[in-house]
């Protein structure tokens, strides 16, 4: 589960400064306190790239199928065919409202 590849080593935006006195503070004490030591780390993402593509008509879509027709013994059968071929990524969407990191290190409810 997870993969999400923070564990390598190098900047992370929500972690302290490195030193051996983060592991002494008390769990309450470093929740948003490691965020505030970085100014320009938030919690909060706001956009993320888009599963969806354009073809070469200009329409939307996460997959795109042209219909085919395949003769076999004689009879003609419609079959639906994957184009992957000519489909343009729609890049990088603005989500309606921000989530959470996935990274983000703070217990935000205990039930």
């Amino acid at each position: 589960m997870g993969g999400s590849g923070s564990k390598s080593k190098g900047f992370w935006p929500f972690s302290g400064s490195g030193n051996g006195d983060d592991a002494a503070k008390d769990g309450n004490e470093q929740s948003l306190a490691r965020v505030r030591s970085f100014p320009g780390a938030t919690p909060f993402v706001f956009t993320r790239r888009s599963s969806m593509y354009f073809d070469e008509d200009g329409d939307l879509a996460h997959e795109f199928y042209e219909e085919t027709i395949v003769t076999k013994n004689g009879r003609k059968r419609a079959k639906l065919k994957r184009v992957q071929k000519n489909l343009t990524p729609q890049g990088i969407v603005q989500l309606d409202f921000p989530c959470i990191h996935v990274d983000f290190p703070v217990i935000l409810c205990e039930a």
